[in-house]
């Protein structure tokens, strides 16, 4: 007989709020569910909230009616994984009210990076794109700079960019639609 390791229990997004039911999870904790592990989230520093506030005032009156911009919600993309990104755009629908949103609903998300960057370009990126979100941004303070990660094609994207000196921005899933991040991004 063939040894083999110890082997890892996933758990499910219901398992996962049943979890929280129950007490397992308290209700403040800082965690998502990715791939049917449960992942600690790193605190939520001052520099890292303000990039979030900034972007979601700018986003809100950007999109206005034409998508619902979601501050650090669940994103429910398979029964393994739903994930918080701190910002994302979604389709105008109403009833998110009585169910998570999916990938499928998620125009564009934003992953606001402080000490995650390695963690949201290798892990989270990909995993966003197997489950069908049309654009990722990942925005790299330590770094000031931009990954924009489009253009499905499958499971993978297959165009990404890396800008150091992001301006205005397009939201491609939503034509016509740009931000200026210079002044997020850009200021120290």
């Amino acid at each position: 007989m063939e040894e083999r390791g110890p082997q890892r229990h996933r758990i499910t997004v219901d398992e996962y709020y049943r979890m929280a039911e129950v007490g397992l999870l308290a209700p403040d904790a800082r965690v998502e569910l990715i791939e049917g592990e449960i992942i600690d989230m790193a605190p939520i520093g001052m520099e890292h909230g303000w990039v979030v506030d900034r972007l979601n005032h700018l986003l809100v009156t950007t999109v206005g009616a034409k998508g619902v911009v979601r501050v650090q919600g669940a994103v429910r993309l398979s029964q393994w994984s739903q994930p918080q990104p701190d910002l994302v755009i979604l389709a105008p629908r109403s009833d998110y009210r009585t169910r998570h949103p999916s990938g499928a609903d998620s125009l564009l998300v934003i992953e606001v990076s402080d000490t995650t960057v390695r963690y949201d370009l290798n892990v989270k990126t990909p995993l966003y794109a197997r489950h069908g979100v049309p654009e990722v941004w990942i925005m790299d303070l330590s770094k000031r700079r931009l990954h924009v990660f489009g253009s499905l094609a499958g499971d993978v994207y297959t165009e990404t960019r890396t800008d150091d000196t992001p301006g205005k921005t397009a939201i491609t899933a939503v034509p016509g639609l740009f931000v200026d991040l210079s002044p997020i991004l850009l200021s120290s």
